[in-house]
């Protein structure tokens, strides 16, 4: 497996390139948890077939995304195309490092787990795969499986961090998100059991960073960060940080958050609803003030906001993007364009300074 990880220093030298060598604004990169230079375009890789066709496109919008200088932060899940969108971006990874093109620590690889992940190139069906490899194997008890398709046991979760280290072919995992486990165990299990799970996730995820597996983990969330305060699901990222200090004392390793952020969904922005500092503020100002990081999803709305007019020298999606970019406290945006146009539309936009506005 390829060894290392992202650094202050790497991450800086791929911002220098992109700037002095393609005259890229420096607005586009963003200073991160860590100390991290990073990208304020992310390419994601959710959408797609589990198929030989998709694998290729992928690996293929990693090595055009980076090679562009235009992105080093890099988003999956295992459960993206049945473990398959792991393996495709960590051949696209390795090519880039074979070919000199990019260094390991220039390179943000962020993944998920949580999500009932079958293999989509074994023989077994989805559910004989589930049986066999997870509950028969020893990993996972059915009593830990909420709505049959999610899992957040510390057992469980050392299973996945070592299928996707493999899948990735990385012995260090940048960024370790539980993937939206309070979104599908809170209204389960309710809050203090959630509390109570989650302390142990973390705990679990504290020993993973001792031993080299991680350097940081976070929550990818839907709804329960943005909802307003009264709401059942309603989560507060401060009560997080505290059982993040409680699993890994000052030094944790929780940073960064990720949660859907567009023109048709701006609560992160506009609903005040996260306690911090003695104040309610909104999930923005809330993640800067504990210093965590935040990514945003569906940019586009799933294609939606890729439709319509030019936005001066902004194509629609363009001007989406530069939206969601341009937020107060973001880090950037992630978005899934695998096609060769759709994503030459899509990195064009690093060209324009983000919108003070």
């Amino acid at each position: 497996m390829i060894e290392g990880t992202t650094t202050s220093a790497g991450s800086a030298r791929f911002r220098d390139r992109g700037v002095n060598d393609r005259g890229l604004p420096a607005g586009h990169f963003r200073l991160a948890p860590g100390g991290l230079t990073l990208s304020s375009l992310g390419l994601g890789t959710y959408l797609g077939r589990p198929d030989a066709a998709t694998d290729l496109a992928v690996q293929d919008a990693v090595a055009v995304s980076v090679r562009s200088g235009r992105v080093n932060v890099i988003d999956t899940a295992i459960n993206y195309r049945h473990q398959r969108a792991e393996r495709s971006v960590g051949r696209g990874i390795a090519h880039l490092l074979q070919q000199g093109a990019a260094a390991r620590d220039e390179l943000f690889v962020a993944t998920k787990v949580g999500y009932l992940a079958p293999d989509g190139e074994s023989p077994l069906a989805p559910d004989q795969w589930i049986q066999h490899e997870l509950i028969d194997g020893g990993v996972l008890h059915p009593d830990d499986i909420v709505d049959g398709v999610h899992a957040m046991a510390p057992g469980y979760l050392s299973d996945q961090i070592e299928r996707s280290r493999h899948n990735l072919g990385l012995e260090t995992l940048d960024l370790l998100y539980l993937h939206n486990a309070a979104d599908a165990q809170l209204p389960v299990v309710g809050v203090e059991e959630f509390k109570r799970r989650l302390g142990l996730a973390f705990e679990r995820l504290e020993e993973h960073r001792q031993s080299g597996h991680l350097t940081s983990y976070g929550l990818a969330t839907w709804e329960v960060l943005r909802v307003p305060l009264t709401d059942p699901v309603h989560l507060a990222l401060a009560d997080v940080v505290d059982i993040a200090q409680s699993a890994g004392g000052a030094d944790h390793g929780f940073r960064f958050v990720q949660f859907p952020f567009n023109r048709e969904m701006p609560e992160a922005a506009e609903r005040s609803n996260q306690p911090a500092g003695g104040e309610i503020v909104p999930l923005f100002e809330a993640a800067r003030r504990l210093g965590i990081g935040c990514f945003t999803s569906v940019p586009l709305l799933q294609g939606q906001l890729a439709k319509g007019p030019m936005d001066g020298a902004l194509t629609a999606a363009q001007s989406a993007l530069q939206f969601a970019r341009s937020a107060p406290g973001t880090i950037g945006p992630l978005v899934g364009s695998k096609s060769p146009a759709h994503l030459a539309e899509d990195l064009g936009v690093a060209s324009f300074p983000p919108r003070a506005e």
